[in-house]
C-alpha cells in the first residue's frame, strides 16, 4: 500500500487531472490518494460565504463561475461518461447555493459555515479523479473523509481521534480496492459539525489515511521536484536535496520550504512512514526523501527564510532576577492571538525580543503594554516596542550537532554581505541556527549563507569601467577562466555592467556577444544596479586613470562594494582620500598599480604582515625607461632611441609622460604608503628626463626637439662608464621613509644592471632579506599582464569572501 497525495496545482484543470490518472494507473501497487481542490477553489469559497454575508451582488455571478469551471473539468476528463459526475456537481452546486443563502439571511459570517463550505471543493476535484479512474476500468472507490476522519480542535489544530477514526474506517469502508481517492482537508468533530484540518490540511490527509491503511510510503505530489537547499525563486543556484530527516524536513518546511506542511509530518514520523516530496509534472525525478534514514554528513542541508515579520521588544532592568516575567508577556501574546515565530533573550535578563508577524505588530505591542500597564508607569519596565521590516533567515541541517564553526560560518557569510543581525536563536538541539535580518537584506543574506556553506557557487555581480586595451584584455580572461572557476571552484563571475567615459551597459553581459554601451553615464545607477539586493556580493573594477573615477572608491567602499584596480590615482593621489580609501570597510586591491601582473604589492604586504622590517625598497617600475636605459650604449643618440620607442609603442602617445618619471614617482607612493610611510607625490624627490625648456611646448615641436636631449644624456652615460657602471632610472624608499626618483649609476653586478629589455624590477631589502635583499622582476606593462594582475586580485578576493579554492 503506497499513500500519495495530489496537490490543487496537480488537479488545477482536466489535462492534470489526466496526468494524475495516468500516474496512478502506471503504478503496481495498492493505492489511498488524497486529492486537494483544484487550484484556487477553497479561497473562491471562502469569499463566496464572505460575499454572502455581506449581500455582495457579486456573490452569485461568483457562483456561476466556480460551477461552470467544474463542470467544464469534468466534460473535458470524462466526454462520454460525465454524465454521472455532472449529475452529482449539480446537487453539490445546489446544496452550496442554499448554504450560501442560509448565510446571507444570517448576516454575520458563521465560522461554521465557513468550515462546510472551504471544504467542498475537495469533495468535487476527488469525486472527478475517481470517476476517471474507473472510467479508465480501474478498480476505484470514493472516500468521503468526513464520514470517516474525526478531529479534535486545539490550540495546536486538528487532533486526529486515531482510535474512533480507525473505527469508523473499518464500519463505512471495509476491504480496500487497488485505488482508493479520499478528500483531502476536510473531517468532522466528536460533536459530527464538518470542519477542516486548517491552511494545507490536505498534506495533512494525505499522512492521516496513509497511517489508517497502513502504507509503506508517502508521495506527496506538487508542482515541484522536492525539497532545495534554497528557494530556487531567490537562489537560483539552489540544488535539490535528495534526502532530509522528518526534523530538517520541518525545520525548513516552517521557515518557509512550501513543499510539505510541517503538520504533515507527524503522523508518518510517528510510524515511521517515509515521505517523498515529487512533482506531478516530472514523475520520472525521484524527489525528496523525509524519513528516519540519516542523509548526507554535509552539516547544513538548507537555508531558508522567513519574512513580513516584525521584532517586538520588551525592555528593563525591573525584569532582572524576577520569575514569571517571560510568562506573562507570552501569555498576553496568547490571549491576543498573536503567534510567535521566534524568541531570543540575553543572559542578563534585562530584555526579551520575540519575532512576529508585522501584521499582528500592533496588536501585540498593545496587550504586552496592556499586560505590564503597572510596571511601565514606575518604569520597571523601561520600553515595549516593535520594529518592523524583519526577516528570519534559518541555517538548517542535523548534522550541525556537534560541529564546530557552523555558527562562526554563518556570521561570517552575513559580515562579509554587510548584512547587520538584530536576533539570534538556536535550540538546544543545534539542529537550527535563526537570525533576524532587516527584509531589505533578505536575499542577499539568503544568497551568501547559501553560498557560504557550498551549497551553491559564490556568485560576485561585477561592473567593470573602461573597456579599452586592459579592459578588454580582463573581459577575455574573465570569459576564457569562468566555466572552469564555476566547476572547479564554485566562484560564478558575472559581468553585470561595463562603463566607458560616456556610455554604459547594464544587465546580464553576454561574455560571447559583448556589451553594447546603450545608456548615458550614470555612476550611480551603475554602482546600484552591480551591488544588487538579490547577490551576495558586488565588485567594481576600474580600468581607467581617471581621477575623477577614484573620487567614488570611498563611496563604494563603504557602501560593501569591493574595488579592484590598475588606476595608480587613488593609491597615490591625496592622502586624506587614501585614507578615508583604506578605511572604508570593503575590500580595496590594487596590485596592477605597480608592476602589471607582477606580485609587487602583495610581496610588499605579506613581508609586513608576517612581521618582517622593510629597510629599503629600490625598484625599476618603468618597461620604457627600462628599454631605454638597457639600449643606450652611446652608438645612438638618446632622442633617437626616445623616437624608437615611440614608434614601436613602448611609451605613451606623449613621451614626456614617461621620461618626466612622474608615473614612477606614483608608484613609489603607493609602495611607501603600503610600507605605512604616508608621503605625497609632491614629496618625491622627482628628477625628469624632460628639459625645462620642452615641458610646455606642443608634442609636435617636442619630438622635432628630441635631439637637445642628446648632449646632456652623452655626458651622464660618458660619466657612468668612466666609473664602470650603467645607468638606469631608478625609484628608491630609503630606511628613513625618503623618496627618490631620477637617473642613478650603478654596478653592473647590481640586480638592476642586467635586466631583460622592459622588465621592471624591485628590490626589497629587510630584516630578513639583508645581505641578499628580496628581487622581484618579469614584465611590468601590457594590457595582458596587466588585466592577469587585476584578475588575481579578483580572485583573491572571491577567496576571501568565502570561495573554496
Amino acid at each position: 500500500m503506497i499513500a500519495h497525495k495530489f496537490g490543487g496545482s496537480s488537479v488545477a484543470d482536466a489535462t492534470r487531472m489526466a496526468r494524475v490518472v495516468d500516474l496512478m494507473l502506471a503504478r503496481d501497487e495498492q493505492q489511498v490518494i488524497a486529492i486537494s481542490a483544484m487550484r484556487g477553489t477553497t479561497d473562491a469559497l471562502i469569499d463566496l460565504a464572505k460575499q454572502a454575508a455581506a449581500h455582495d451582488p457579486q456573490m452569485k455571478a461568483s457562483l456561476l463561475v466556480l460551477e461552470a469551471r467544474h463542470i467544464e473539468t469534468a466534460k473535458e476528463l470524462l466526454g462520454a461518461k460525465s454524465e454521472p459526475i455532472l449529475q452529482r456537481l449539480a446537487v453539490e452546486f445546489e446544496s452550496l447555493r442554499d448554504l450560501l443563502q442560509a448565510q446571507s439571511l444570517a448576516g454575520a459570517l458563521s465560522n461554521d459555515l465557513v468550515d462546510l463550505v472551504s471544504g467542498l471543493g475537495e469533495v468535487w476535484s476527488s469525486l472527478m479523479v475517481d470517476a476517471a479512474l474507473r472510467a479508465r476500468g480501474a478498480q476505484s472507490r470514493w472516500l468521503d473523509a468526513r464520514e470517516v476522519l474525526v478531529v479534535e480542535r486545539s490550540d495546536l489544530g486538528a487532533m486526529v481521534q486515531w482510535d474512533e477514526t480507525a473505527e469508523r474506517l473499518r464500519t463505512h469502508f471495509g476491504d480496500f480496492p487497488k485505488h482508493t481517492v479520499v478528500t483531502g482537508f476536510v473531517a468532522r468533530t466528536r460533536e459530527g459539525r464538518i470542519t477542516t484540518l486548517g491552511r494545507n490540511g490536505s498534506d495533512f490527509s494525505g499522512a492521516i489515511f496513509a497511517a489508517l491503511f497502513g502504507a509503506s510510503e508517502l508521495h506527496v505530489w506538487s508542482d515541484v521536484d522536492g525539497i532545495y537547499s534554497a528557494d530556487p525563486r531567490l537562489v537560483p543556484e539552489a540544488v535539490l536535496i535528495d534526502r532530509v530527516s522528518y526534523a530538517e524536513a520541518c525545520e525548513l518546511a516552517y521557515f518557509g520550504a512550501n513543499v510539505i506542511h510541517p503538520q504533515t509530518m507527524a503522523p508518518a514520523f510517528e510510524r515511521g512512514i517515509p515521505i517523498i516530496a515529487r512533482s506531478s509534472f516530472n514523475p520520472t525525478h525521484p524527489g525528496t526523501r523525509i524519513s528516519n534514514e540519516p542523509g548526507t554528513a554535509q552539516p547544513v542541508k538548507g537555508v531558508t527564510m522567513f519574512r513580513g515579520l516584525a521584532i517586538l521588544w520588551i525592555e528593563g532592568a525591573g525584569m532582572i532576577g524576577v520569575p514569571g516575567t517571560a510568562a506573562r508577556a507570552f501569555d498576553a501574546l496568547h490571549r491576543a492571538g498573536v503567534p510567535v515565530v521566534m524568541i531570543s533573550q540575553g543572559s542578563s535578563e534585562h530584555s526579551i525580543c520575540c519575532t512576529i508577524r508585522q501584521r499582528d505588530g500592533a496588536l501585540a505591542e498593545r496587550a504586552v503594554r496592556e499586560a505590564f500597564a503597572r510596571e511601565l508607569i514606575v518604569r520597571q519596565i523601561s520600553d515595549v516596542h516593535v520594529t518592523d521590516g524583519i526577516a528570519v533567515l534559518a541555517v538548517v541541517g542535523d548534522g550541525m550537532a556537534g560541529h564546530p564553526g557552523v555558527c562562526a560560518q554563518l556570521f561570517e557569510s552575513l559580515g562579509r554581505s554587510k548584512v547587520n543581525v538584530r536576533m539570534i536563536a538556536q535550540g538546544a538541539s543545534e539542529r537550527n541556527i535563526s537570525v533576524a535580518i532587516d527584509d531589505h537584506d533578505a536575499v542577499r543574506a539568503l544568497r551568501a549563507t547559501h553560498a557560504g556553506f557550498y551549497l551553491s557557487a559564490q556568485t560576485i555581480s561585477i561592473g567593470v569601467i573602461g573597456p579599452g586595451h586592459v579592459g578588454s584584455a580582463l573581459l577575455a580572461q574573465i570569459a576564457a577562466t569562468r566555466d572552469r572557476l564555476l566547476t572547479h571552484n564554485k566562484i560564478d563571475l558575472r559581468v553585470r555592467a561595463i562603463a566607458s567615459s560616456r556610455q554604459m551597459a547594464l544587465g546580464e553581459i553576454s561574455m560571447s556577444a559583448g556589451a553594447v554601451l546603450d545608456r548615458a553615464l550614470d555612476l550611480d545607477a551603475f554602482a546600484a544596479h552591480v551591488h544588487a539586493d538579490h547577490l551576495p556580493h558586488a565588485i567594481i573594477i576600474d580600468c581607467t586613470n581617471s581621477d575623477a573615477i577614484a573620487d567614488h572608491y570611498a563611496e563604494w567602499l563603504a557602501r560593501g562594494i569591493h574595488v579592484i584596480t590598475p588606476n595608480k590615482c587613488a593609491g597615490s593621489g591625496g592622502l586624506a582620500r587614501y585614507q578615508s580609501i583604506k578605511s572604508a570597510g570593503a575590500r580595496f586591491r590594487y596590485e596592477a598599480t605597480v608592476g602589471a601582473g607582477l606580485p609587487i604589492v602583495t610581496t610588499l604586504r605579506d613581508l609586513i604582515d608576517t612581521g618582517d622590517d622593510v629597510h629599503s625598497i629600490d625598484g625599476i617600475l618603468s618597461g620604457t625607461l627600462a628599454y631605454l636605459f638597457n639600449s643606450f650604449d652611446g652608438s645612438r643618440p638618446f632622442g633617437e632611441l626616445v623616437a624608437q620607442a615611440r614608434a614601436l609603442g613602448y611609451t605613451e602617445p606623449d613621451p614626456r609622460d614617461d621620461l618626466s618619471g612622474r608615473d614612477v614617482a606614483r608608484k613609489l607612493v603607493i609602495l611607501a604608503r603600503e610600507r605605512g610611510v604616508m608621503i605625497t607625490l609632491d614629496a618625491v624627490q622627482l628628477e625628469s628626463l624632460v628639459p625645462t625648456a620642452l615641458r610646455s611646448v606642443p608634442l609636435d615641436e617636442f619630438l622635432r626637439r628630441l635631439p637637445e636631449l642628446d648632449a646632456p644624456m652623452a655626458a651622464r652615460l660618458h660619466a657612468a662608464r668612466a666609473a664602470h657602471q650603467v645607468l638606469r632610472y631608478v625609484a628608491r624608499l630609503s630606511v628613513d621613509g625618503i623618496g627618490s626618483v631620477g637617473l642613478v649609476a650603478l654596478s653592473p653586478d647590481h640586480p638592476f644592471g642586467h635586466i631583460r629589455l622592459t622588465d621592471n624590477v624591485v628590490q626589497f631589502t629587510t630584516r630578513r632579506y639583508c645581505e641578499n635583499p628580496l628581487v622581484v622582476q618579469g614584465p611590468g606593462a601590457g594590457p595582458e599582464v596587466t588585466a592577469a594582475g587585476v584578475m588575481a586580485d579578483l580572485l583573491r578576493v572571491a577567496m576571501a569572501l568565502g570561495a573554496h579554492l
